[in-house]
């Protein structure tokens, strides 16, 4: 569908080498949403044409263009520079629905299931499962979200200095009112992880 996306951030070259695994993960398992990049002026120009080739935007952001609140934040408290950028993803009101997915993560088959869920819908973080984890997650993009979003960072902060902690406060309702938003555990594997529960691999 031509007004649903994949979304990712790469904020370096190192994270564009991850990104362009999850592009070609995503394609090769058939997708047929559209794939979109978000990086920062560190990605060099070399590796912005080889996303090019993977991805079919590929979107220059800077947090430094967020208004003075953020420049004030930013000033304060440095930590939320990534958070800022991340947040950007909000602005792609292109799309009526994306599922965002960190730079560091890849599919093992077709997730276009995913876009039949809605914001905020996310995998419970293996860590404490009453946070969601941020690596992946279904948002509808917003102009408005993103206004409330970098207000909320620049009044309150992240309780764990990252865009986890703030998403997890921003949509508190999560844990509690709504269990169609928690995806399954399997959007959250990690490959350094043990996993031990034998009848669920059975399932």
């Amino acid at each position: 569908l031509p007004d649903q996306s994949f979304v990712t951030l790469a904020t370096n070259d190192s994270y564009v080498k991850g990104a362009l695994v999850l592009g070609s993960s995503l394609q090769q398992y058939r997708t047929t949403r559209k794939l979109t990049a978000l990086i920062t002026p560190q990605v060099s120009d070399l590796m912005r044409r080889v996303l090019e080739k993977v991805f079919d935007e590929v979107i220059l952001v800077n947090v430094l263009d967020s208004g003075d609140s953020a420049h004030l934040a930013l000033m304060k408290r440095p930590e939320l520079g990534v958070t800022l950028t991340k947040l950007h993803c909000w602005e792609l009101t292109q799309f009526s629905k994306c599922v965002f997915m960190d730079a560091d993560t890849m599919v093992l088959s077709n997730i276009d299931e995913l876009f039949e869920r809605e914001e905020l819908s996310a995998a419970p973080d293996p860590g404490w499962p009453d946070c969601f984890n941020s690596g992946v997650f279904v948002y509808r993009p917003s102009i408005e979200t993103y206004s409330q979003l970098l207000q909320f960072a620049t009044e309150k902060g992240s309780f764990d200095g990252a865009d986890q902690g703030l998403l997890n406060t921003f949509f508190s309702s999560w844990a509690t009112t709504d269990m169609s938003k928690h995806l399954p555990f399997i959007y959250n594997l990690s490959s350094t992880s043990v996993y031990s529960y034998l009848p669920a691999f059975k399932a």
